[in-house]
């Protein structure tokens, strides 16, 4: 899961994003407004998490502009100053959730999964692909009744797959959803991902669910 954290206090930023990496997020940071809208224009995220004051561009003019633009990846938006009339502009302006400082990590975790488990648009709690079930909210997959453990990035990938189940995916595309804007490892490294999910959701139940597609990239069916 891919997030966008727009944010000029280069510490909090810095804390937030390792946070946020133990728990499976990828997470891409710009440190102005006018980056943010930027980088917001030209990747794909499955939350945005903004600041009010940047500078070059604010963030209720930040969000704006992408709500105008058709976008409408969840934004949570942070700020420094409280009161009703604030978050109510932030809301007005098309944010999907505020949060004041100083605020607890803990809080910010669960808001922003809630955020990614909504999504742009109406979407079911869990993703299901014939009996594996995959619970963004809770970081979970299970295949039928059974509990299948996963590491967050494990669970990053097998999330871009099941989102659109029986399409191929790219390498490039799960690279991108699911490592940070600044990797610049060999994308060997999802053969090596997708080893591992074969042998978690698909050997020890009979079954071969995610397949290799020659040349395109991965497919993850839902066929029994």
């Amino acid at each position: 899961m891919r997030v966008l954290l727009v944010e000029d206090e280069r510490r909090l930023a810095e804390l937030v994003k390792s946070g946020l990496a133990v728990e499976g997020f990828a997470v891409d940071i710009a440190f102005d407004g006018a980056e943010g809208l930027w980088m917001a224009t030209e990747n794909t995220y499955d939350a945005i998490v903004l600041d009010v004051m940047l500078p070059r561009l604010n963030g209720y003019a930040l969000c704006r502009r992408l709500r105008e633009a058709g976008d409408w990846t969840p934004i949570m938006m942070l700020t420094a100053k409280d009161g009703e009339y604030d978050e109510a502009e932030a809301l007005d302006t098309g944010a999907d959730d505020f949060l004041s400082k100083p605020f607890s990590y803990v809080v910010l975790l669960a808001r922003l999964r809630a955020l990614v488990r909504r999504g742009g648009r109406e979407r079911p709690v869990a993703l299901t692909v014939g009996d594996l079930v995959i619970d963004p909210a809770g970081l979970k997959c299970r295949r039928g009744s059974v509990e299948v453990a996963l590491t967050p990035k494990e669970f990053a990938v097998l999330h871009s797959l099941a989102r659109r189940p029986g399409e191929v995916v790219s390498k490039t595309e799960l690279l991108e959803q699911a490592w940070d804007f600044s990797y610049a490892g060999d994308p060997s490294i999802i053969e090596v991902y997708i080893s591992a999910l074969r042998r978690k959701i698909d050997a020890p139940f009979g079954r071969s669910s995610l397949m290799t597609v020659r040349g395109a990239g991965y497919r993850l069916d839902g066929l029994l």
